[in-house]
């Protein structure tokens, strides 16, 4: 069955999906229009926009933030509809006939009493006992004959009432500032949480681009591998067409060039996958096409010196701290608890109809409540205190975390700048050797076996020099984390 949505809703729905291709246009052409390359700074801007994990950590701010607005209205009086149906299995009723006895001896012997008092201010004398007996008979007689032999009743089986109910907080014990603290300590956290992520993630796509112009690198200099490769197969084709040299030796060129053709597919793929990770830390679709076509070079950096108390710039650190006025609000609660509640309360009667008692039309007063003995409550205050310290430690050890982590990252790109330097003098002479082996073999003074090989170790020198300036950079990033702020590793990355 086909539904067709009205014009209004219609138009609405063409209206949402114009505006999700407009900014997915944007978004593309965002990253594909300035130039062949997309800088790591680029990269930042598109995380901040679109990065999921920073989206819910905003989010989570934005949730803790109208929580603190609700708790600051927490003083406000609350005035709830109050009403109810009431049915009984049987009308109210009121038991006359227990008290039966004692109203009937009670109203006779009032009766005595008072013929007495009359008897006696006319003859200052009181009535004989036998006169007092008749008086106090004939009086339970008669009231005992018109005394009801039933028990009337006091209401309808049902009725139904409504009213406005009004509860204003005077005094909570300190319980309302503690939890609209409480509030305010959890928006500062959720805060600083958005800071975490952003630098988490920033710090990731930091490690994602190095590892695309890592793979950059390798690439062109694995092409560069095929190519020399592949002449020095062709070379040898030439010598055993012409009996220059046994065939095992092509075959042997031929089998070197397939292992360099298929690393350079896997090359390839690697790219693909880390394309697709810094896409997914962007908030980019997957297939989107980021152009990054720049190469890893290496540059020696001085460390930025970090100024004395450098991790209370960090938001790890920061987030640690932030917990311990969370512990202290939660023990200031804690202890609340012992201390009374006195609220003003007040009603006022919409309806009452049938009701077994007339209640007035409205009523106000005061309600304290205070419990005056709970076990828990102690060993709660306890629990809350333990997690203040619990809370400071933390903070202690986030800060030793991040002294560390700054010391080993200086001390790695400290020795990897000296593995650099002596594997950049290898791998020239590793590309001199094998020069050298080429044009021996075209004066045929070398085999294409031997070609093979120098072309082999060069690729393997190359690789394992850009792979130790890859180290360094990493461990760049590694330093420039731990200071807070791994954004500023892009002044070195062009």
């Amino acid at each position: 069955m086909i539904k067709y949505l009205p014009a209004h809703l219609l138009k609405k729905e063409r209206y949402k999906l114009f505006v999700y291709l407009l900014a997915y246009f944007f978004m593309v052409f965002e990253v594909e229009a300035y130039g062949q390359t997309t800088s790591l700074n680029a990269c930042f801007d598109l995380a901040r926009k679109n990065n999921l994990s920073v989206k819910q950590a905003r989010s989570a701010l934005l949730s803790g933030q109208y929580n603190l607005q609700a708790e600051k209205k927490s003083y406000l009086p609350k005035v709830d509809l109050l009403s109810s149906y009431t049915y009984l299995s049987s009308p109210l009723t009121i038991n006359l006939q227990t008290a039966k006895d004692g109203i009937v001896n009670g109203s006779s012997q009032q009766s005595v009493n008072a013929a007495n008092e009359v008897f006696k201010e006319i003859t200052g004398n009181n009535l004989s006992q036998a006169v007092q007996d008749r008086i106090y008979n004939t009086s339970k007689n008669i009231i005992g004959s018109i005394y009801p032999d039933y028990n009337p009743e006091l209401s309808k089986q049902s009725y139904f009432v409504a009213g406005l109910g009004l509860r204003q907080p005077i005094f909570l014990g300190n319980k309302l500032d503690a939890a609209q603290n409480l509030a305010q300590s959890l928006v500062n956290t959720a805060s600083i949480n958005v800071n975490v992520v952003n630098k988490e993630v920033d710090f990731l796509i930091a490690l994602q681009y190095l590892r695309i112009l890592y793979l950059n690198t390798i690439l062109n200099k694995q092409e560069f591998i095929v190519i020399a490769l592949s002449k020095n197969k062709n070379y040898a084709d030439e010598l055993v067409k012409n009996q220059i040299l046994a065939p095992y030796q092509k075959s042997w060129t031929n089998v070197v060039l397939m292992q360099a053709r298929s690393q350079l597919t896997s090359l390839k793929l690697d790219k693909q996958n880390a394309h697709l990770e810094l896409n997914k830390l962007m908030g980019l679709p997957l297939d989107t096409n980021v152009v990054i076509s720049d190469t890893l070079t290496y540059t020696g950096i001085a460390a930025v010196p970090a100024q004395s108390d450098y991790w209370t710039e960090n938001p790890v650190y920061q987030l640690a701290a932030s917990k311990i006025a969370y512990a202290k609000t939660s023990e200031k609660i804690s202890k609340s608890f012992a201390l009374p509640n006195i609220f003003a309360i007040g009603n006022y009667n919409l309806y009452q109809r049938d009701l077994p008692v007339t209640i007035p039309d409205w009523f106000v007063g005061v309600e304290l409540q205070w419990s005056l003995f709970n076990g828990q409550t102690r060993k709660r205050t306890l629990a809350a205190r333990q997690l203040v310290e619990e809370a400071k430690l933390a903070e202690e050890n986030a800060g030793l975390l991040l002294q560390v982590q700054s010391k080993i990252a200086k001390n790695q790109m400290t020795s990897l700048e000296n593995e650099v330097g002596v594997l950049d003098n290898a791998r020239k002479e590793a590309q001199t050797t094998s020069r050298l082996i080429t044009k021996r073999m075209e004066n045929q003074l070398s085999s294409p076996k031997d070609v093979n090989d120098a072309v082999l170790i060069e690729a393997e020198m190359e690789k394992a020099y850009y792979t130790a300036v890859l180290g360094y950079y990493l461990a760049l990033a590694g330093y420039f984390n731990s200071l807070g702020n791994p954004q500023q590793i892009s002044q070195f990355i062009r």
